[in-house]
């Protein structure tokens, strides 16, 4: 299934009025502050309701890399890793502070760490090493399989199909 095309219809029923088309003036992502975004803050249990990976991928083709909140739904947090979107889960008042912030937010997987330099305000998250591997070698699950594939075939010539 193609991956591209969902972002225009990312939060459509917020970001656009009744007709729509016409963006609503007072929706975040409606205003040019904040076009290019990479990282997007948001609230608690972010992703409920939206299980299907089409949620995640209208949020990586609007061009976002990380969501940070305060708690994700789960088959949401699963499906982003599988996809290659950072869901970073911090503290609710961490969360309200980037919220509050005017300057740039910097998410580093490496370190595991979200910061806003100008602030010398920094917050440690977590996420697990096997998910960690995944998005910083962008690897989906197929991927992963495929680096067994000497073991598969392996499995396969000692142990032949008994029959068609």
């Amino acid at each position: 299934m193609q991956r591209s095309g969902f972002g225009r219809h990312l939060f459509h029923g917020w970001r656009y009025g009744e007709d729509g088309v016409t963006p609503v003036a007072s929706f975040p992502l409606n205003d040019a502050r904040y076009a290019g975004s990479r990282i997007l803050v948001t609230g608690e249990n972010f992703g409920c309701g939206s299980s299907r990976e089409h949620a995640v991928w209208a949020l990586m083709d609007h061009g976002f890399g990380a969501v940070i909140a305060p708690s994700f739904a789960d088959i949401f947090a699963s499906n982003c890793i599988k996809s290659g979107l950072l869901p970073v889960a911090l503290p609710g008042a961490a969360v309200e502070r980037l919220v509050r912030t005017a300057a740039p937010v910097r998410v580093d997987l490496v370190a595991r760490r979200v910061s806003v330099p100008s602030e010398s305000a920094s917050w440690d998250f977590e996420i697990g090493d096997h998910a960690r591997r995944m998005l910083l070698e962008g690897l989906d699950e197929i991927a992963l399989t495929l680096e067994r594939e000497d073991r598969i075939a392996e499995y396969e010539r000692e142990h032949p199909a008994p029959a068609p």
